[in-house]
């Protein structure tokens, strides 16, 4: 069973890449306006004065954008660091420099705060490869997000940022995989289970 959910999950991420891969620069723009304009709707919804996002690499949903609106409106921003346990470190964002992490993805170069930074936030947004309609995310095959997101006692609101098309009827599931209460698309804001 856990074999074909892994050969399924392999299988639609690789469809999913693909798909980003081909996007037009027009369209990418396009795209990265509707969901810098759509997080940042969410954040005021939401009344949000810490958040915990992270940097978008080159085929995911621009982030950066949402990022600078956030600290030019004196929201806290932690961004996550890989380590090498599978566990995620938290940083402030401070809109500088970037550098790569263990595993190469975008990372600020800020001082490093620890794990447990994140229970102080009151809004989460994580990437995806896809979310299905009941809130499960299925990310890129790493675990980090499923772990922090499993290890925390209390959550604030966790949004997923997907591309339109990513938002499906159902994704394949394991035991560790972590629900989302919404996804952010080019579009608009989907909140799937109302958060208390």
């Amino acid at each position: 069973m856990t074999d074909d959910v892994s050969h399924d999950k392999r299988a639609l991420r690789a469809e999913l890449r693909e798909r980003r891969r081909i996007c037009t620069a027009k369209e990418r723009e396009e795209f990265n306006t509707g969901v810098t304009a759509n997080l940042i709707e969410l954040a005021q919804r939401l009344g949000s004065t810490s958040i915990a996002a992270y940097l978008s690499t080159t085929d995911e949903p621009e982030t950066r954008g949402f990022l600078r609106w956030a600290c030019d409106h004196d929201i806290t921003v932690l961004l996550p660091i890989s380590r090498a346990d599978g566990l995620l470190d938290w940083a402030p964002y401070d809109g500088e420099e970037e550098d790569k992490d263990l595993i190469g993805m975008p990372a600020p170069t800020s001082e490093v705060l620890g794990p447990i930074a994140i229970n102080d936030v009151d809004l989460i947004i994580v990437p995806a490869a896809s979310v299905d309609h009941s809130g499960m995310r299925m990310g890129w095959g790493r675990g980090y997000f499923d772990k922090t997101l499993g290890s925390m006692e209390t959550k604030p609101p966790v949004y997923a940022v997907i591309f339109d098309n990513e938002y499906v009827a159902e994704v394949p599931t394991e035991i560790h995989d972590q629900p989302v209460d919404g996804i952010v698309t080019p579009s608009g804001i989907v909140t799937i289970t109302e958060h208390n």
